[in-house]
């Protein structure tokens, strides 16, 4: 286990590696009690560096060593070569050099799932971020960059697959009834992109043919019972390939692409050059055993794991600090195929609703940190939601301000300029400020300033000058180590609407054409307060502001609830349209929070949701999305010291008022949406099941008879997983007891086999706060399917307690606090990066009212007094303490 107190590491204090790596030559023996690991680096001084008489300092992690040689000749510990900490050090080498390290390690025991280790009989591995010096000592960072060949030998009968980076070009029998195979990647890559998996697995091949005519071998590899499970993420690959190549214009490089699915993995999908190796929740997928959403998600992470073959491996990051170099483009670009693929308007609040509610939490929260963070400790913490999400939201707003054009202008630019380079975010942002001659200095606070940008919105209506004035004032609030925030650059889109719901001009000059203003402008905000005139109008409008979501800020404007509901049918933005939905409700349920004993909850409500329900020429995936309510998790983080149970109550009051007074329309909406084709998933397909699946689950919170019966109608007569699920999911969240335990009972018995189905099992329950009380929690830990040792049940449980079960996980006793802290503390042991992950609704405690902070922080004491706290819980345990 690492040290319990890292040490801190500076963006400023990047210094270039003081040696290069050319070529790795690498031979594993694999065994049943661990595995012996040849290392062959053929080493240089780097012209670069300015420390000509560095000595050699090769990364480790829980490594045996076993043998070191520098040109052939064996060097003696102590005398030639020094195991300090976890590195080896070597005092003298020549400029050029051959080394040569065997180790031992012990994948049948590697419980952290870093480097290499077993899932389910299967060697895997996952080097990002650094996994690579699990494995062997290496100078384990993004900017050294090697060609590879990779010599697997294992058990034929046992490991009859074996697999790693390029292309396969020896292979052959050995004694004792081994075998092997070697590897070789013609690319440079970083150590992060190494991959290896050696199992018994079945094969399931494809081709495409690229732009340029080549043929592209296509493979996924999955365990024999999965076999019938991976036609949607082959179908999704070749959909991604084709993509990139019409939009970007990148053709696939290598002959051949493989994706593995592997059962315990800590993350979703890691892009390991040529060889994707996949948590198999992101790859298995059929109409019995996978939700809409399941289908939807695996289109969108094999598509982001392909297109990071140019925007992650062709072109890496210089250093861990640039890690949204290649995530937040990369999530940018499969945020967009997914758009192409479906609905755009749909897939934009799905990713501004993940926005709004977690990274916004996360940009409030005591891990607050820039796009381009400034330090780190450990950085697996920094896997996150800033990186990722909001990074891939400063890469739209470039998009916006150049337009469509310009980017890819600057998108070619790039990839022509650094193929084969580790890079910066500052030279990506210049590859587009040279192709389209715009000046983006200011723009790159984006990436140094953390926090979300508040804008505060006013007008003015001069009916005399037919004059309408917006006043736009800007400011960052203080972060963590970050306070006096300068003014960014934002692009601000937005409309504004006439009384009968007309599209009005945008005439920013008086006296101007009217005939030829446009109906929407992007206005760039540079200053801290800017006011724009629009003339020509005959009386006040209706703003439409930050249409698209134009960037990642919160808008403050006093809309009235009219106004609100003119926008919900009006606005021709849907993204606007469902804005105002959620801003409508978002108010009503506050409105009920602050005045609990308010007996009548405003009449509009109903009507705009009546009309909804009605509406069949509106795009009927948005109306699914604009009949949620906002979620608990959203209303807290609006809440400046939320009270969670009157939150809850207060939203649960809403959505039983609308069931109550719209039950006649959510029966027909149920009937009128119900299917009798085959199922397909398609844009439309999955709006009519998830319009259907949400008129269901309202009438199952006001515990409706006629309701009951349709969900135990569905749930017996359903020809997918979609709709079986949420008729599982509307009894569980209903006060039907024993049609709930009967249903989950039977649900189990015909799942059990199939992990990824148990997961979603898990799931429901834990996220039910009927269902989901902390004893039914602790009963699901000691289920016979639950796994310890398994990510994505670790996470079907516990976390979707702490993250989605908010209102028994507030418990006002704390017990739910306690609770958490004391799997942080056993995962700790085992799974560090996971038990990091675990932690984060934890570390929130100030944001809550005093009877809840306190005890959280309490829960989180109690974690951070741990003994051998891993690095990873050391520094966000630590990080949220302070002050």
């Amino acid at each position: 286990m690492r040290t319990n107190q890292p040490q801190t590491i500076y963006l400023s204090e990047y210094k270039v590696p003081a040696y290069l790596v050319d070529t790795v030559e690498l031979r594993f023996e694999l065994f049943e009690d661990g595995a012996r690991v040849h290392s062959t680096l053929f080493v240089r001084r780097n012209p670069e560096s300015t420390e000509g008489a560095a000595p050699l300092v090769l990364d480790g992690d829980s490594l045996k060593l076993k043998r070191v040689a520098l040109n052939g000749e064996e060097l003696a510990a102590g005398d030639d070569f020094e195991e300090i900490g976890e590195q080896l050090v070597i005092a003298n080498v020549p400029t050029q050099f051959e080394l040569t390290v065997v180790t031992w390690i012990e994948p049948q025991n590697n419980t952290r799932l870093e480097g290499l280790y077993k899932s389910s009989g299967m060697f895997c591995t996952q080097c990002e971020a650094e996994g690579f010096r699990c494995i062997t000592y290496f100078p384990d960072r993004p900017d050294v960059m090697a060609r590879y060949r990779t010599r697997i030998e294992a058990d034929k009968a046992s490991c009859p697959v074996l697999l790693s980076n390029g292309n396969d070009v020896e292979r052959g029998d050995l004694e004792n009834g081994r075998h092997f195979v070697t590897w070789e990647d013609p690319f440079p890559k970083p150590s992060y992109l190494f991959a290896l998996v050696a199992g018994d697995l079945v094969e399931k091949q494809d081709t495409f043919k690229t732009c340029s005519g080549r043929d592209i071998d296509l493979r996924i590899y999955v365990e024999p019972r999965n076999a019938a499970k991976c036609e949607h993420a082959m179908d999704s690959l070749k959909r991604s390939m084709r993509w990139d190549e019409e939009v970007y214009g990148r053709e696939y490089d290598l002959d051949i692409f493989m994706i593995v699915a592997v059962d315990d993995f800590n993350m979703g999908a890691m892009e390991n050059k040529g060889l994707n190796i996949f948590n198999s929740s992101c790859v298995l997928a059929s109409q019995e055993t996978a939700t809409d959403l399941a289908f939807q998600r695996i289109e969108a992470i094999v598509a982001h794991e392909y297109f990071h073959n140019w925007s992650g491996n062709r072109v890496t990051c210089r250093d861990w600090f640039q890690l949204s170099l290649k995530e937040g483009f990369t999530v940018f670009r499969d945020s967009t195929f997914s758009a192409d693929m479906g609905s755009p308007t749909v897939k934009r609040i799905e990713d501004v609703t993940l926005l709004r509610t977690a990274q916004f939490a996360e940009d409030a929260g005591p891990m607050a940190h820039p796009v381009r963070p400034a330090s780190y400790m450990e950085i697996t913490n920094f896997y996150t939601l800033t990186i990722y999400e909001k990074g891939a939201e400063v890469v739209r707003m470039i998009h916006t301000l150049l337009g469509p054009d310009l980017f890819r202008k600057g998108s070619d630019l790039y990839f022509e300029r650094h193929d084969g380079q580790a890079v910066t975010t500052d030279d990506f942002v210049k590859a587009m400020e040279d192709a389209s001659g715009r000046d983006l200095t200011q723009f790159r606070l984006w990436y140094d300033q953390a926090g979300t940008p508040v804008l505060t919105v006013s007008d003015a209506y001069d009916a005399e000058q037919g004059k309408y004035c917006l006043t736009i004032q800007q400011s960052v609030p203080d972060t963590p180590g970050q306070t006096g925030k300068k003014p960014q650059h934002i692009p601000f889109a937005l409309g504004l609407l006439g009384a009968d719901g007309e599209a009005l001009p945008l005439m920013l000059e008086s006296g101007g054409n009217v005939t030829g203003a446009p109906t929407e402008r992007v206005l760039e905000l540079t200053e801290a307060s800017h006011t724009f005139e629009f003339h020509g109008l005959t009386r006040k409008p209706v703003p439409s502001l930050l249409r698209h979501f134009s960037a990642p800020v919160r808008v403050v404007y006093p809309w009235s609830r009219e106004q609100l509901v003119f926008l919900m049918s009006h606005d021709p933005d849907g993204f606007n349209r469902w804005d105002a939905g959620q801003r409508l409700a978002v108010d009503v349920i506050q409105s009920l929070v602050d005045s609990p004993e308010a007996a009548e909850i405003e009449p509009c409500l109903v009507q705009a949701y009546r009309a909804l329900l009605g509406n069949s020429t509106l795009d009927q995936a948005l109306v699914a999305k604009m009949l949620q309510l906002p979620s608990e998790a959203y209303l807290i983080e609006l809440a400046d010291s939320p009270d969670v149970a009157a939150i809850h109550r207060a939203r649960d009051q809403v959505l039983n008022h609308l069931a109550t007074s719209l039950r006649e329309e959510l029966i027909t909406c149920y009937h009128r949406n119900s299917e009798t084709g085959t199922y397909e998933v398609t844009p439309e397909s999955i709006a009519r099941r998830s319009l259907r699946n949400t008129a269901l689950a309202w009438l199952l919170m006001i515990n409706d008879d006629t309701g009951r019966d349709l969900a135990l109608h569905q749930l017996s007569d359903a020809d997918n997983m979609t709709d079986r699920m949420g008729a599982l999911r509307a009894l569980v969240n209903s006060d039907y007891a024993a049609e709930r335990s009967k249903a989950l009972g039977d649900f189990y018995e015909r799942f059990q086999d199939d992990p990824q189905v148990v997961e979603q099992w898990f799931a429901v329950q834990s996220s039910s706060d009927r269902a989901g009380q902390l004893p039914q929690i602790q009963a699901l830990l000691a289920h016979p399917a639950f796994d310890w040792k398994n990510p994505n049940k670790i996470r079907s449980v516990v976390g979707v307690f702490a993250g989605q079960n908010l209102a028994a996980f507030h418990n006002p006793d704390g017990s739910g606090y306690a609770f958490l802290a004391g799997q942080v503390c056993r995962l700790d042991d085992s799974n560090p990066q996971i038990a990091a992950r675990l932690v984060n609704p934890l570390t929130r405690w100030k944001k809550f009212a005093p009877a809840y902070s306190s005890l959280m922080r309490s829960a989180l004491e109690r974690v951070r007094d741990k003994p051998g706290l891993s690095a990873d819980l050391y520094e966000v345990v630590h990080k949220s303490l302070e002050g």
